[in-house]
Protein backbone atom coordinates (compact mmCIF):
# COMPACT_ATOMS: atom_id res chain seq x y z
CA UNK A 1 0.00 0.00 0.00
CA UNK A 2 1.00 3.52 -0.54
CA UNK A 3 1.66 6.05 2.03
CA UNK A 4 0.01 8.90 0.28
CA UNK A 5 -2.50 9.54 -2.36
CA UNK A 6 -0.29 11.21 -4.41
CA UNK A 7 1.60 7.97 -5.16
CA UNK A 8 -1.49 6.88 -6.74
CA UNK A 9 -1.67 9.92 -8.32
CA UNK A 10 1.82 9.14 -9.83
CA UNK A 11 1.24 5.59 -10.76
CA UNK A 12 -2.32 5.92 -12.44
CA UNK A 13 -0.74 8.95 -14.04
CA UNK A 14 2.44 6.61 -15.40
CA UNK A 15 -0.29 4.45 -17.07
CA UNK A 16 -1.43 7.40 -19.31
CA UNK A 17 1.86 8.61 -20.09
CA UNK A 18 2.85 4.59 -21.56
CA UNK A 19 -0.92 4.58 -23.22
CA UNK A 20 0.12 7.14 -25.41
CA UNK A 21 -1.46 9.86 -23.92
CA UNK A 22 -0.79 13.61 -25.45
CA UNK A 23 -3.31 15.20 -22.24
CA UNK A 24 -3.62 14.39 -19.06
CA UNK A 25 -5.82 15.90 -16.52
CA UNK A 26 -5.71 15.55 -13.17
CA UNK A 27 -7.78 16.77 -10.66
CA UNK A 28 -8.14 17.05 -6.69
CA UNK A 29 -11.77 18.35 -5.96
CA UNK A 30 -12.65 18.68 -2.36
CA UNK A 31 -15.97 19.81 -0.97
CA UNK A 32 -15.54 19.71 2.81
CA UNK A 33 -19.29 20.23 3.60
CA UNK A 34 -20.18 16.70 1.76
CA UNK A 35 -17.04 15.16 3.69
CA UNK A 36 -15.77 14.48 0.04
CA UNK A 37 -12.32 14.37 -1.90
CA UNK A 38 -12.66 13.36 -5.07
CA UNK A 39 -9.00 12.24 -7.47
CA UNK A 40 -9.43 11.55 -11.17
CA UNK A 41 -7.09 10.88 -13.88
CA UNK A 42 -8.23 11.41 -17.36
CA UNK A 43 -6.31 10.85 -20.53
CA UNK A 44 -6.57 10.33 -24.07
CA UNK A 45 -4.37 7.87 -24.37
CA UNK A 46 -5.45 4.30 -26.54
CA UNK A 47 -7.59 3.98 -24.14
CA UNK A 48 -8.48 -0.17 -22.95
CA UNK A 49 -11.28 -2.61 -24.02
CA UNK A 50 -14.12 -4.00 -21.48
CA UNK A 51 -12.28 -6.84 -21.14
CA UNK A 52 -9.03 -5.07 -19.98
CA UNK A 53 -11.26 -2.37 -17.91
CA UNK A 54 -12.80 -5.92 -15.80
CA UNK A 55 -8.66 -7.51 -15.48
CA UNK A 56 -6.98 -4.15 -14.51
CA UNK A 57 -8.22 -4.09 -11.10
CA UNK A 58 -6.78 -7.44 -10.58
CA UNK A 59 -3.30 -7.10 -9.05
CA UNK A 60 -2.39 -10.06 -10.81
CA UNK A 61 -3.03 -8.46 -14.32
CA UNK A 62 -0.76 -5.93 -16.21
CA UNK A 63 0.18 -4.91 -19.89
CA UNK A 64 3.62 -4.48 -19.23
CA UNK A 65 6.32 -6.99 -19.88
CA UNK A 66 8.96 -6.58 -17.43
CA UNK A 67 6.54 -7.88 -14.74
CA UNK A 68 3.71 -9.87 -13.76
CA UNK A 69 1.90 -7.76 -11.80
CA UNK A 70 0.30 -4.36 -11.29
CA UNK A 71 -0.53 -3.14 -7.95
CA UNK A 72 -0.93 0.49 -8.94
CA UNK A 73 -5.16 0.25 -9.57
CA UNK A 74 -5.83 -2.32 -6.76
CA UNK A 75 -4.37 -0.10 -4.31
CA UNK A 76 -5.93 3.01 -5.52
CA UNK A 77 -9.19 1.56 -5.14
CA UNK A 78 -8.26 -0.24 -2.02
CA UNK A 79 -7.48 2.76 -0.78
CA UNK A 80 -10.99 4.72 -1.97
CA UNK A 81 -13.11 2.08 -0.68
CA UNK A 82 -11.47 1.68 2.99
CA UNK A 83 -12.64 5.09 3.50
CA UNK A 84 -16.44 4.51 2.29
CA UNK A 85 -15.43 5.94 -0.55
CA UNK A 86 -15.79 4.64 -4.50
CA UNK A 87 -13.47 3.74 -7.37
CA UNK A 88 -14.58 3.58 -11.50
CA UNK A 89 -12.72 3.44 -14.55
CA UNK A 90 -14.45 4.09 -18.33
CA UNK A 91 -12.15 3.55 -21.33
CA UNK A 92 -12.82 2.99 -24.28
CA UNK A 93 -10.39 1.75 -27.30
CA UNK A 94 -8.42 4.78 -29.16
CA UNK A 95 -10.21 7.58 -26.69
CA UNK A 96 -8.89 7.41 -23.42
CA UNK A 97 -9.47 6.33 -19.78
CA UNK A 98 -10.75 7.83 -16.98
CA UNK A 99 -9.99 6.61 -13.04
CA UNK A 100 -11.81 8.17 -10.13
CA UNK A 101 -11.20 7.71 -6.75
CA UNK A 102 -13.61 8.97 -4.00
CA UNK A 103 -12.72 9.41 -0.76
CA UNK A 104 -14.28 10.29 2.37
CA UNK A 105 -12.83 13.17 4.05
CA UNK A 106 -12.58 12.72 7.49
CA UNK A 107 -12.84 9.41 7.73
CA UNK A 108 -9.83 7.73 10.23
CA UNK A 109 -8.39 5.40 7.27
CA UNK A 110 -8.22 8.08 4.04
CA UNK A 111 -4.44 8.40 3.96
CA UNK A 112 -2.77 11.93 3.68
CA UNK A 113 -3.16 13.74 -0.03
CA UNK A 114 0.52 13.95 0.59
CA UNK A 115 2.72 16.04 -1.81
CA UNK A 116 0.96 16.61 -4.94
CA UNK A 117 3.01 19.70 -6.16
CA UNK A 118 5.57 17.40 -6.05
CA UNK A 119 3.77 14.61 -8.20
CA UNK A 120 2.59 17.14 -10.81
CA UNK A 121 6.37 18.44 -10.85
CA UNK A 122 7.38 15.17 -11.42
CA UNK A 123 4.92 14.54 -14.31
CA UNK A 124 5.46 17.94 -16.11
CA UNK A 125 8.99 18.10 -16.35
CA UNK A 126 9.72 14.36 -17.02
CA UNK A 127 7.08 14.20 -19.59
CA UNK A 128 7.37 17.59 -21.47
CA UNK A 129 6.39 16.14 -24.58
CA UNK A 130 2.63 15.90 -22.71
CA UNK A 131 0.41 18.61 -22.26
CA UNK A 132 -1.22 18.48 -18.60
CA UNK A 133 -3.85 20.20 -17.03
CA UNK A 134 -4.38 20.53 -12.94
CA UNK A 135 -7.04 21.38 -11.18
CA UNK A 136 -6.77 21.98 -7.63
CA UNK A 137 -10.45 22.80 -5.68
CA UNK A 138 -10.85 23.63 -1.99
CA UNK A 139 -14.53 24.20 -1.78
CA UNK A 140 -14.70 27.56 -3.78
CA UNK A 141 -11.58 28.02 -3.60
CA UNK A 142 -9.70 26.62 -7.24
CA UNK A 143 -6.59 27.11 -9.59
CA UNK A 144 -5.89 25.20 -12.98
CA UNK A 145 -2.31 24.84 -14.24
CA UNK A 146 -2.14 24.37 -17.73
CA UNK A 147 0.64 23.28 -19.55
CA UNK A 148 -0.34 24.32 -23.13
CA UNK A 149 -0.50 27.83 -21.53
CA UNK A 150 3.04 27.95 -19.96
CA UNK A 151 3.97 26.14 -23.90
CA UNK A 152 2.70 29.22 -25.73
CA UNK A 153 4.17 31.98 -23.26
CA UNK A 154 7.41 30.54 -23.21
CA UNK A 155 7.87 30.01 -27.29
CA UNK A 156 10.10 26.59 -27.47
CA UNK A 157 11.90 27.21 -23.87
CA UNK A 158 11.46 23.57 -22.42
CA UNK A 159 9.86 23.13 -19.30
CA UNK A 160 12.44 21.12 -17.90
CA UNK A 161 14.98 23.81 -17.95
CA UNK A 162 15.98 24.55 -14.45
CA UNK A 163 14.51 28.28 -14.41
CA UNK A 164 11.09 26.57 -15.96
CA UNK A 165 11.59 23.98 -13.53
CA UNK A 166 11.91 26.06 -10.29
CA UNK A 167 9.16 28.71 -11.75
CA UNK A 168 6.82 25.36 -11.86
CA UNK A 169 7.45 24.03 -8.29
CA UNK A 170 6.75 27.52 -7.25
CA UNK A 171 3.52 27.94 -9.09
CA UNK A 172 2.13 24.88 -7.61
CA UNK A 173 3.13 25.74 -3.66
CA UNK A 174 2.22 29.04 -3.99
CA UNK A 175 -1.42 28.39 -5.82
CA UNK A 176 -1.40 25.30 -3.17
CA UNK A 177 -1.19 27.40 -0.03
CA UNK A 178 -3.38 29.79 -1.25
CA UNK A 179 -6.04 27.02 -1.89
CA UNK A 180 -5.73 24.95 1.16
CA UNK A 181 -5.72 28.46 3.32
CA UNK A 182 -4.40 26.26 6.21
CA UNK A 183 -6.36 23.10 5.60
CA UNK A 184 -4.19 20.31 6.12
CA UNK A 185 -5.17 17.36 3.57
Amino acid sequence: MMTEIALNVLDVAENSVRAGASLIQIGVLVDTARDDMLIYIEDNGCGMTKEQVAQVEDPFFTTRKTRKVGLGIPFFKYAAQCTGGDFTITSQVGSGTRVEARFVLSHIDRMPLGDMCGTMHTLITFNTEIDFIYIYTIDERSFTLDTREFKDILEGVPLNSPEVSQYIEEYLMENTAEVDQGIVL
